[in-house]
């Protein structure tokens, strides 16, 4: 099969950057000829604020360079990963005009909230899912805390609402999750377009070594939705087990002014951006994963990561991960926000290092049944023959 796979690179890489290549090898890797457009939004520091709206909005470049490789390399199927800011929507009239059909990954929340997370103030906000206009968004400024980029956002949304190009340029969309299926369908995206295939893990890291890991592990952005607050929290509230946190982000210095003030300074350790090879390392000597997220997330890597490698996870009990993990059989829930239940949570998990052990087992089971590269590509594939007949139908 030929395919074209299209994303927009962010300023900064992320989860979105890492599934575009993952799947573009693990198609490749199948045989099939994979031709590729990227844009990358670190260009748009070259460019002109009023251009950069009219683009964000339709981008005639996009257009004319998709419909150039269409001509060029004849795909069976277009991929999206991410439109948003260089390439905009325009780019799926290019594949509409040829007859070729669409197929979009839905990373985030972008298509029924201008600020993309579903995420304002601390907390789950849904003020805009639903509305034809996305005003609620605009007038808090929840994209990049700017009302008038959140109004170039929400423009975007509506004009195309307006043209129909979300239900009628878009083949299928690949939901990561059942949970964000139901808030897309919410959101007023065709439910029989939408389809649920989570992301996966490649290559495999292999399972924990059977010793009782030494700490526990948080992997992730250092960003206000993540609930590192919680965390840090819950943290002051149990006695004497070590945290390692991997990542880096805007709220490092207050976190760690926090550990400062907090005398957390013996217990909690900031290791920074770590590569994949030294994430899946710290994992395989962790006793368990803490994932305290206070948005809904779409599909979190790094707990499937964290099955992979066998190792069980606690979690706030909120969107993606109440739907992947089952509390008491992968790992635990915890309230969303709530420091106390975190620590209580934490501590028992500390205490029960055999019923983790078992939990750690399940969670690489789940992985083997659901998110091997294997198993992601067989619903891949017939998310391409879906979408190939039903370009054909209509």
């Amino acid at each position: 099969m030929k395919i074209l796979i299209v994303h927009n690179r962010y300023i900064q890489p992320g989860g979105e950057d890492a599934v575009f290549g993952a799947e573009v090898s693990l198609l490749r890797k199948n045989k099939h000829k994979v031709s590729i457009f990227i844009e990358d939004n670190f260009k748009l520091k070259k460019i002109n604020s009023l251009k950069i709206a009219i683009e964000t909005i339709w981008s005639k470049n996009s257009l004319t360079e998709i419909q150039k490789l269409i001509k060029k390399e004849k795909p069976n199927v277009v991929h999206f990963h991410n439109t948003f800011l260089r390439i905009s929507p325009s780019a799926y009239y290019a594949c509409k005009d040829a007859g070729v059909p669409v197929v979009q990954t839905l990373h985030n929340y972008r298509l029924i909230c201008p600020g993309a997370l579903l995420f304002r103030k601390g907390r789950v906000c849904e003020q805009c899912v639903g509305k034809a206009i996305p005003w609620p968004g605009v007038l808090h400024g929840c994209w990049r805390n700017s009302r008038a980029g959140t109004a170039l956002v929400a423009t975007m949304l509506v004009v195309h609402r307006l043209l129909k190009t979300w239900t009628e340029k878009v083949n299928i969309y690949i939901a990561l999750t059942e949970f964000a299926r139901k808030k897309f369908i919410e959101g007023g995206l065709p439910a029989e377009k939408i389809v649920v295939k989570p992301n996966f893990v490649e290559p495999d890291p292999g399972v924990k070594d059977c010793k009782v890991g030494d700490y526990v592990l948080f992997v992730g952005r250092l960003s206000q939705e993540k609930g590192l607050f919680t965390l840090l929290k819950a943290w002051k509230l149990v006695k004497n087990i070590p945290l390692k946190i991997v990542g880096d982000g805007s709220l490092r210095e207050s976190l760690e002014n926090f550990v400062n003030c907090a005398n957390l300074n013996g217990k909690v350790e900031f290791l920074g951006r770590c590569s994949r090879k030294e994430v899946i390392q710290l994992m395989h000597k962790a006793r368990f994963l803490v994932f305290p997220s206070e948005w809904y997330e779409c599909f979190p890597m790094t707990i499937a990561e964290a099955f992979a490698c066998g190792l069980p996870v606690v979690a706030s009990r909120l969107g993606a991960m109440a739907e992947i993990i089952e509390n008491g059989r992968t790992g635990l829930h915890f309230n969303t926000g709530d420091p106390e239940d975190l620590a209580t949570k934490v501590e028992w998990a500390w205490t029960h290092p055999q019923e983790i052990a078992e939990m750690g087992c399940e969670a690489r089971r789940e992985y083997e049944a659901k998110y091997t590269a294997e198993r992601n590509y067989e619903i891949l594939m017939e998310i391409y023959r879906k979408a190939i007949e039903r370009c054909r139908t209509f």
